[in-house]
């Protein structure tokens, strides 16, 4: 195996469940009715894998599993989508941390969520996320259609739900995730189809890894 390269990732990541708001699975707890199907989309905003760059990048997993996903989850299988735009050495780099091979969270992730993965594919991935966070959105076209808004209510004065310190944060500790609803949520992708349409959990929440590892 290539000695694993120096590397850093920033960006952006957000979800769509098939729970109720607010997802239990960010707060260590059980999803709703004891199992979960959703999607999780990552934006690189900037990041390196040695001296290949990723910036501009993105992943796409479609997932389900039964149980709490930080305690022993069952029956857990997933899809996963990375960016057609990546050029041969991206592809690796790509593989390479979010496999959990390069260390860093997504390591410490895979360790919660082991399981099958039924197919991977690189494909048109298309990310928009507010400046403001208002909304967040991704199209995987016939396969991914994931889009929420950020929840408002009464007494938010125009302000955005923020919550810190997350008990179980998907993408490592530290995180704020700002809490939305969907809009749009279906996909079908290697034998995983749903479509649980409008007004379930979504959140969005920035994120920075690096890796390998120090022993």
């Amino acid at each position: 195996m290539d000695k694993i390269q120096e590397w850093r990732v920033k960006g952006e990541w957000f979800d769509v469940c098939r729970c109720d708001v607010p997802c239990p699975c960010s707060w260590a707890q059980p999803p709703d009715d004891g199992y979960c199907e959703g999607i999780l989309v990552w934006h690189i905003r900037k990041g390196h894998y040695g001296k290949v760059t990723l910036d501009g990048l993105n992943v796409v997993m479609v997932g389900a599993f039964k149980g709490n996903v930080w305690e022993n989850p069952t029956d857990f299988v997933d899809a996963i989508f990375m960016d057609e735009r990546a050029n041969e050495a991206q592809r690796g780099a790509l593989q390479m941390i979010f496999s959990g091979q390069a260390g860093g969270w997504p390591r410490r992730f895979g360790e919660f969520v082991k399981g099958e993965t039924k197919g991977m594919a690189f494909a048109p991935i298309k990310v928009q996320i507010a400046p403001d966070l208002s909304s967040w959105s991704a199209e995987i076209p016939g396969h991914v259609q994931a889009a929420a808004e950020a929840l408002t209510g009464p007494t938010s004065n125009g302000k955005f739900p923020e919550v810190r310190n997350l008990p179980g944060s998907e993408v490592g500790p530290d995180g704020i995730a700002t809490w939305g609803k969907a809009t749009v949520h279906s996909a079908d992708a290697f034998g995983l189809k749903w479509d649980h349409g409008a007004g379930k959990s979504s959140k969005y929440i920035s994120f920075e890894w690096s890796g390998p590892d120090r022993a």
